[in-house]
């Protein structure tokens, strides 16, 4: 892979195509990873046993090819 995590990346393609971020986890295996406020989506978690639910927003991993590293 051609990043790696702490690294600042700009998205290059995809419904994300712009947004800039940091890696903060890699999976090498899977050619993905997954960068800071990219990919948001939202999972609705079920309150239980006298605890209130809530709504949590989470960063999907996106493919490392669609990623371009920014020079610092």
């Amino acid at each position: 892979m051609h990043v790696k995590k702490g690294d600042k990346v700009r998205v290059i393609s995809g419904k994300d195509k712009g947004k800039t971020g940091v890696i903060l986890r890699a999976f090498p295996r899977e050619n993905t990873v997954i960068v800071e406020g990219v990919a948001i989506y939202k999972r609705h978690m079920k309150g239980s046993s006298g605890k209130v639910g809530r709504i949590i927003e989470k960063s999907r991993p996106i493919n490392a090819s669609n990623v371009a590293h920014i020079d610092k």
